[in-house]
């Protein structure tokens, strides 16, 4: 599983103009799956999301987890974090999960946050959506579970 996980100050996703998911201060999460990935991928990445200590404390350091700052989370997710762009100029998707596989680990991903976070939104799988944020810091993390 791969993750881009941006601290923000609000965060949006719309689907078809419509509001489907909001927050305020916390994570706007995009969340691919690919070929291989299973529930133990989705824990994984969770828990060390769940734990990073990138918001700042009274010292401007980056000590507080998203449980300290009261945080909240938005989940969309992006299959094409597994894009492939190293032949020609068209990106291959061939290492994103297929949809049933893909849909059925995001929500159990979305499932995790929501056990662990009082405010969980979420985008709609497979939707085409508008994704709109303020990116605090701005402080962007790129996660694999790969290399975790």
């Amino acid at each position: 599983m791969r993750a881009v996980v941006q601290c923000v100050s609000e965060a949006s996703v719309s689907v078809a103009g419509n509001v489907v998911g909001r927050i305020g201060r916390g994570y706007l999460i995009l969340l691919g799956v690919g070929h291989g990935d299973g529930e133990a991928q989705a824990q994984r990445l969770w828990e060390k999301i769940r734990k990073m200590r990138v918001f700042e404390d009274e010292s401007g350091k980056t000590n507080l987890s998203l449980a300290d700052v009261g945080g909240e989370v938005l989940v969309v997710s992006q299959f094409t974090l597994f894009a492939n762009c190293r032949k020609g100029n068209r990106p291959s998707f061939t290492d994103a999960a297929a949809p049933d596989e893909a849909e059925r680990l995001y929500e159990h991903f979305v499932s995790l946050a929501r056990r662990d976070v009082p405010r969980v939104d979420t985008g709609v799988f497979g939707a085409m959506m508008d994704v709109s944020l303020v990116n605090r810091g701005p402080f962007t993390l790129c996660l694999d579970t790969d290399n975790l």
